[in-house]
């Protein structure tokens, strides 16, 4: 089988599990102030963005760490558990602007 082939099948593999693990339906549009609506929507948007921006700085700071403990190499180890713990923080901010769009979505209902 060719290469190119491999690499289009992971390819494709790779995005149908970023899809699948990274979907969140987004909110439903309801009644009550476009103004509010469109402020709730930006809250969520860029909750979305911190937690996608969070998922990959935990999985380069873990690859990181892996190639770091392998190699011996101590500061590349360290650098890994930084981008996993700066990726936890991004990820838990991006929930906290999930709930807080969600919540300015219910209180303009």
């Amino acid at each position: 089988m060719k290469p190119i082939n491999w690499i289009l099948g992971g390819m494709v593999l790779g995005a149908a599990v970023a899809i699948v693990l990274l979907y969140e339906p987004g909110m439903q549009h309801e009644t009550g102030s476009d103004n509010i609506e469109d402020a709730a929507n930006q809250a969520w948007r860029w909750g979305t963005k911190q937690r996608f921006s969070g998922t990959a700085d935990r999985l380069v700071g873990r690859a990181k760490e892996t190639i770091g403990r392998a190699t011996g190499d101590d500061d590349l180890a360290g650098e890994g558990v930084l981008n996993q713990a700066t990726g936890a923080v991004k990820d838990t901010a991006g929930r906290w602007g999930h709930a807080v769009g969600e919540t300015i979505h219910d209180l303009n209902r």
